[in-house]
């Protein structure tokens, strides 16, 4: 069997798994704003949504790139899979229960799962083909995540999000009549159905996944089995993409986790108009952008193009943060094209020419996720702190964009450290 052939039904089946952490990542800007409502939180309360999520990354990562060390890519998957699947069952009590604690459990679980799924899957791609095509395939494949990317805020947007907004009076008046729980209660149900297709297809995946063969990928060449330990940060490159990567996932969560409070904020847009065109218009071109960054890096290396998206967000977020009516809105709108081959471009150069440590590595940089649940907390803060001010929270993710720039100009170069 030839090596295309060996290694093309593994890449379907993994591929596909890119699909539910865009799920997870990409309903929470749907959930923010439905919880918000449901669960009367605050700004900064709301963002701990993010926060549950993102870390579990942070405490997830390094177990999950032991584990798969020791164990391999396929229980790796398996286990992730059971880990996802459990979280999203448990939305099912904690909607009955309308616990907003109990939320964030049910979204840590999901995105324990969802961390081992990641930890696995972006290396075990890269390790399906010829290393100088690495970043290329990286990309393919999350161009499904950018599928995912804007189905999820769509079906999130239409499944759970009422179209219901009352004021604060209206709510008080609501409480003393004494059907404020009722409202509440019907508004958390929503979630119930969503998460329960999710799950079933979680244990279809399970089942696929247990009866395929799965390769893993290839040998180091030197036959020299690494520990797992801190010592892969010794490689610049690996240390400097985990800070990259850091500041753009903090980036990409607090670009679309509030933009749907951005739009209410910017021109009074209704939460299912501000969800549908998030999911229609900015995550489409999140998924465009997946696809025709993989057909540039043909032409351009990955850290160049990398670099002039990460100057484009910038100008664009400049003008969401500063400008006024739609012009704000359609430039934040514009972020995501750009962001689309952030992850996967700043992956690859941070595992390049690691050998058998890509598995080590890899962990270590889907650790540095983390990030995504530091930003957002710092935009709720500003909103709350400005009265409801979010559009000026946008200078946080523009800063990050900047960090990206520097990585891409001078911390990508693959420097010959000797092996240990």
């Amino acid at each position: 069997m030839s090596k295309s052939n060996k290694y093309l039904l593994p890449f379907i089946l993994v591929t596909s798994l890119f699909f539910l952490w865009a799920f997870l990542h990409n309903t929470n800007p749907i959930l923010i704003p439905h919880l918000k409502k449901a669960c009367q939180l605050s700004d900064t309360q709301s963002a701990f949504i993010d926060t549950s999520v993102y870390v579990a990354y942070f405490m997830i990562a390094l177990p999950a790139g032991w584990f798969m060390h020791k164990y391999g890519y396929k229980k790796g998957i398996l286990f992730g899979l059971l880990l996802y699947g459990t979280g999203t069952l448990l939305f099912l009590p904690a909607a009955s229960s309308l616990h907003y604690s109990f939320f964030l459990l049910a979204l840590f679980i999901m995105a324990s799962g969802a961390t081992f799924l990641e930890t696995v899957a972006n290396p075990y791609i890269t390790k399906l083909g010829e290393e100088k095509t690495a970043a290329q395939r990286l990309n393919f494949a999350q161009s499904f995540n950018g599928v995912g990317a804007f189905i999820a805020p769509i079906i999130g947007g239409q499944l759970i999000l009422s179209g219901v907004e009352h004021t604060p009076a209206e709510l008080q008046q609501m409480k003393l009549a004494g059907t404020l729980d009722v409202y509440l209660h019907a508004e958390a149900a929503t979630v119930k159905t969503p998460y329960l297709v999710i799950a079933a297809v979680v244990l279809v995946l399970m089942a696929l996944f247990f009866v395929t063969k799965l390769p893993e990928g290839e040998k180091n060449n030197e036959g020299t089995i690494h520990s797992f330990s801190f010592n892969v940060l010794r490689y610049p490159h690996v240390k400097w993409a985990v800070i990259a990567q850091f500041f753009y996932v903090g980036a990409q969560v607090c670009v679309g986790s509030f933009f749907i409070r951005f739009s209410k904020y910017v021109v009074n847009m209704p939460e299912k108009d501000a969800a549908f065109k998030w999911g229609s218009i900015a995550m489409v071109g999140f998924m465009v952008g997946r696809f025709t960054g993989t057909f540039f890096m043909k032409y351009i290396k990955p850290e160049k193009l990398l670099g002039l998206y990460a100057v484009i967000n910038i100008v664009l977020l400049s003008v969401a943060t500063f400008a006024h009516n739609y012009i704000a809105v359609y430039a934040l709108m514009g972020v995501p094209f750009f962001m689309s081959i952030m992850f996967p471009t700043i992956f690859a150069l941070g595992i390049k020419g690691l050998g058998e440590e890509t598995k080590i590595a890899s962990s270590f940089i889907v650790m540095s996720i983390v990030g995504g649940a530091l930003f957002p907390l710092l935009i709720g803060r500003i909103s709350d702190a400005t009265h409801g001010n979010i559009q000026l929270g946008y200078l946080v993710p523009l800063i990050c964009f900047v960090a990206v720039a520097l990585y891409a100009w001078k911390g990508h170069p693959v420097k010959e450290i000797n092996k240990v």
